[in-house]
């Protein structure tokens, strides 16, 4: 029998969880969500803490790598993205960061993205949000999406603010709201003491409803068309194939990787290197899988005098205590994130607004906990947050099942280069503040060697890690190298979408899951033809010495 559908969403992830909920309030719309991974039931996803478990094994993870990066020393650089019910939002380190007001405003600015400026996206960030602090002008208190503000009560989140402040930075209360700009507590997706992934907030609510249905560990291979309307999908299960149809639309949420893989995978893409893979072309899209962005970033890490840092539950006593208070009172040090303190500072005058990202770590450690800590100490993630390089994704063959080729050219530009430098001077200023005066040891990355530009950038290539921000693969516009326009409909075919981090047309400043949710929200409004909500006009800090004064 022909299964059918009213849409097919490919990817239960952000995007995904978002579009199933938000389409099946019309009690009339069937929706199928295909995820190829698996259920996301295991106490390693729910325990905030317990983050650098599912990401550093490929059990909930595609577990990528790059090509050799030909400005990090060729190095292959890793890439996890979630690959499990709730994607990356399962897997990622909950912080919630919307990025800077400015940043959409520059989308707007382009052709045919009139829609999507600050004023215009705000409602939806407020649509999606319940602010357990409360909501105002700039925060949402009604949504689905729970977001908690780290507590900051280990003394070294305290001692950062301060020294931020006391090196010249502003304090901010709420980098989300009207002042990106400064250093402050950080908020996360984390309610009750467990993370609060998209597949919590959206998918849950909505498979309660008789009209979505969710399949896990199901490969989308390819899209099915007739002619160039898009009519359906196949997919890969149980090592048998299946094929569904979508009576409206299919819409691509596999995120900033494998959206253009199955764009490519059924022929829409550059039509020269499709016919070398002996793939038919369906499109001529030469954008599909350029325009690759992310964000990348170094740590300046210090050996602690007391011992007050994360290093105390290293061991595995210490770790089964964590564990047990978790899972029976949902609190202690298994239910935050630790990054609960940061911020967002300028790299040099004349820069309007903040290029520089913090996440501030009390313990001396990998993000993903490949290298483990050797003593007491802390560290400050930072990075530039509107690279200037530019990479791509690839096929590596007509296999669904090859990992994509994947190169983002880190640290291609001098841009680039001067940010990050400037990133790891301006934090070593910060730590040598006296508020850490009580705590700050000897300096162990990058070294007190690292000293000239051609110093720190050979740290750079060697030791630099992504933060696991891909993007901007599928982008919008109207230009040749636009993949969808502002609704997300891919150009070129009918009744085909591309929903999540890929079609931004330039990454944002600061982490990516809050801006592709609330991306969702106002897609969601889009392809059901409901009234947009409407625009929220509120002020934007803007440092009145942006111009002469870095800070």
């Amino acid at each position: 029998m022909r299964e059918e559908y009213d849409y097919i969403i490919v990817g239960a992830g952000s995007a995904g969880c978002v579009l199933a909920n938000r389409l099946t309030e019309d009690a009339e719309v069937r929706v199928l969500v295909l995820e190829a991974g698996p259920s996301d039931r295991s106490i390693f996803i729910h325990m905030p803490s317990a983050f650098a478990y599912p990401l550093a094994n490929d059990k909930y993870n595609w577990f990528y790598d790059t090509e050799p990066e030909p400005y990090m020393n060729q190095r292959h650089m890793h890439c996890p993205r979630g690959r499990v019910i709730g994607g990356s939002s399962s897997i990622n380190g909950m912080v919630y960061i919307r990025g800077h007001a400015f940043d959409y405003d520059a989308w707007a600015s382009m052709p045919g993205l009139a829609q999507w400026s600050y004023f215009h996206c705000l409602p939806y960030f407020k649509k999606a949000e319940n602010r357990l602090k409360g909501g105002d002008a700039y925060r949402g208190a009604q949504g689905p999406l729970n977001v908690s503000t780290g507590a900051c009560r280990n003394p070294l989140y305290r001692a950062f603010v301060e020294a931020g402040q006391q090196a010249g930075y502003p304090y901010t209360d709420d980098m989300n709201g009207y002042q990106q700009e400064g250093l402050g507590p950080m908020d996360m997706t984390v309610y009750k003491g467990r993370r609060w992934s998209a597949a919590q907030a959206y998918l849950r609510p909505a498979a309660k409803r008789g009209n979505l249905r969710v399949t896990a560990r199901a490969l989308v291979t390819r899209i099915l068309f007739d002619g160039t309307r898009a009519i359906g999908v196949e997919y890969a299960q149980g090592g048998r194939t299946h094929q569904v149809y979508a009576a409206r639309e299919v819409i691509l949420s596999g995120g900033a990787i494998n959206s253009p893989q199955v764009l490519m995978l059924s022929g829409i893409g550059n039509a020269g290197e499709l016919r070398a893979l002996g793939i038919p072309v369906k499109v001529n899209l030469p954008g599909v899988g350029q325009n690759l962005q992310d964000h990348i970033e170094t740590y300046v890490q210090y050996a602690s005098k007391q011992p007050i840092t994360l290093y105390s539950a290293m061991n595995p006593l210490a770790k089964l205590k964590i564990g047990v208070q978790w899972l029976f009172a949902g609190k202690g040090l298994g239910a935050t994130n630790h990054f609960e303190s940061g911020g967002f500072i300028r790299s040099e005058a004349g820069v309007m607004q903040p290029d520089l990202q913090y996440h501030f770590l009390p313990m001396a450690i990998s993000y993903d906990g490949k290298s483990p800590a050797t003593e007491h100490g802390f560290q400050a993630h930072v990075g530039p947050m509107r690279p200037t390089s530019r990479g791509h994704i690839k096929l590596r063959s007509a296999d669904p099942k090859a990992h994509p080729r994947i190169l983002f050219n880190y640290m291609q530009t001098e841009q680039d280069r001067k940010e990050m430098r400037a990133g790891v001077r301006l934090t070593r200023e910060i730590f040598a503040q006296a508020a850490f005066e009580p705590f700050r040891n000897a300096e162990l990355a990058p070294g007190l060697k690292v000293q000239s530009d051609a110093d720190i950038d050979a740290y750079i290539r060697e030791k630099a890690e992504s933060a696991f921000h891909p993007s901007c693969s599928c982008r919008m516009g109207n230009d040749e190298m636009a993949v969808v326009d502002g609704a997300g409909r891919v150009h070129g075919v009918q009744n085909l979408r591309v929903v999540d981090a890929s079609i931004m047309p330039n990454v944002i400043s600061g982490n990516l899951n809050a801006p592709t949710i609330m991306m969702a929200e106002k897609m969601a409004d889009l392809i059901r033809g409901t009234t947009p909500l409407p625009v929220a006009q509120v002020p934007v800090y803007v440092s009145p010495k942006y111009a002469s004064h870095q800070r």
